[in-house]
């Protein structure tokens, strides 16, 4: 298991810093229970190792103007390796698309999307991504609201299995 190389301090260092990655070094030595110099070293090796893959600002997208938010469940004629490849390639090409995932089932693709109205939605939709090659099937769900947008990952859960596993 990939977190048998990180110990107790590590896992409190990621979760404080998932929970507020602005935070001070100083700020999360104290939260963690060692000096600013080692949590720094710490911090510097985690984002080396690639646990933490970078910071960001949690904006606020309806505030932004982006009143649109769209699930988009992508159906593809061919599943060839090539053909999935090129798939993702142009999804990380359209600013719309904000998340895209490979599924297992009766869908091949679900994108996320966001977009300032619904005619800029249907836009895409019809001028971009119906018409892009290998695409077979769109079908769109519009978010009326949401519930729960949690980032990152429950470090409560992965805790409570370390404690049964030891």
């Amino acid at each position: 298991m990939v977190t048998t190389r990180l110990d107790p301090i590590d896992r409190k260092i990621l979760s404080e810093l998932q929970a507020d990655g602005r935070m001070t070094n100083v700020e999360l030595a104290k939260r963690v229970g060692i000096s600013a110099p080692p949590c720094l070293r710490r911090v510097r090796t985690l984002e080396e190792a690639g646990f933490i893959r970078g910071y960001h600002a949690e904006v606020n997208a309806r505030e932004l103007g982006f009143e649109v938010q769209v699930f988009a469940m992508v159906g593809l004629e061919s599943q060839a390796e090539v053909e999935l490849s090129a798939f993702e390639e142009k999804c990380r090409s359209w600013p719309l698309v904000r998340e895209c995932h490979m599924l297992n089932g009766e869908v091949d693709f679900i994108l996320k999307c966001v977009s300032p109205d619904l005619s800029t939605f249907q836009s895409f939709l019809t001028g971009d991504l119906l018409s892009t090659p290998n695409v077979a099937s769109v079908k769109t769900s519009l978010v009326i609201r949401g519930a729960k947008d949690e980032p990152g990952v429950p470090f409560e859960v992965l805790e409570e299995r370390l404690a049964k596993e030891a």
